[in-house]
């Protein structure tokens, strides 16, 4: 049994909950990262990745050609897209239905980066991200992970983290996660999306200003986990100083 989580102490200057902005590539250990962190310091949790996932999971079923923006941004606003944030247990429904697996299916990996350059796409997931974060600073705060969270829809958040490792880590990682791929397969496809999110006009993957970056290549979970809590510890100290 692992240590009970701990409420964290620490308020924005609003004197409201906290946000922990979690970017970075995938595979990098941002959602393992993340809700570890928000269980640990009692805090809410998104994952965005997931709502992404969940629109392109609804566009796929409803045989729309996920390489048409102009089809995709006529109906991403029809899908109910619904995400928990408890980070022991996160939900994501579409239409009231449980998609948690269905969303980490090897069509809707091939689909997600077409569906959420789409700019109404985008639109439409950031203010849902928003209204989620303005809703859990009512309580301690909340642990958001994605890929623009610092850079775009919540900069101001009170920690920025960024986190990487190297392509075949993340590949070692993500063919865990999937049962068993193949490595190399994999190492290729996050290649591939790393190139098409980095190169993409509408919030491309970058390093938020002022982000801390960690490498998570030669650490574990828990080590990675202690250096976020740490930066939420410091931030604690600088505001205790008389």
């Amino acid at each position: 049994m692992g240590d009970p989580p701990l409420v964290c102490p620490v308020v924005s200057s609003t004197g409201r909950g906290i946000v922990i902005a979690v970017d970075g590539t995938s595979g990098s250990g941002k959602s393992s990262t993340s809700r570890g962190v928000a269980d640990r310091l009692g805090l809410a949790y998104l994952d965005t990745g997931a709502m992404y996932r969940a629109m392109t999971w609804w566009m796929l079923r409803h045989g729309i050609d996920v390489h048409d923006p102009a089809a995709v941004a006529a109906r991403c606003g029809e899908p109910t897209i619904e995400t928990g944030t408890d980070p022991l247990a996160p939900t994501i429904t579409v239409d009231g239905e449980d998609v948690a697996a269905a969303i980490r299916e090897p069509d809707v990996n091939a689909a997600v980066s077409p569906v959420s350059a789409v700019p109404e796409v985008r639109a439409r997931m950031v203010s849902m991200q928003r209204a989620a974060i303005e809703s859990a600073l009512a309580g301690a705060g909340i642990v958001v992970e994605g890929r623009d969270i610092g850079s775009v829809v919540w900069p101001q958040a009170e920690v920025l983290v960024y986190l990487s490792a190297d392509a075949q880590a993340r590949a070692v990682r993500r063919a865990a996660e999937e049962g068993g791929s193949d490595v190399e397969t994999t190492e290729e496809s996050l290649l591939a999306r790393d190139r098409i999110d980095s190169g993409r006009a509408v919030s491309p993957l970058v390093m938020a200003e002022g982000a801390v970056h960690i490498d998570t290549t030669a650490y574990s979970l828990d080590e990675v986990i202690a250096q976020v809590v740490a930066l939420v510890d410091q931030l604690d100290s600088v505001g205790s100083q008389p």
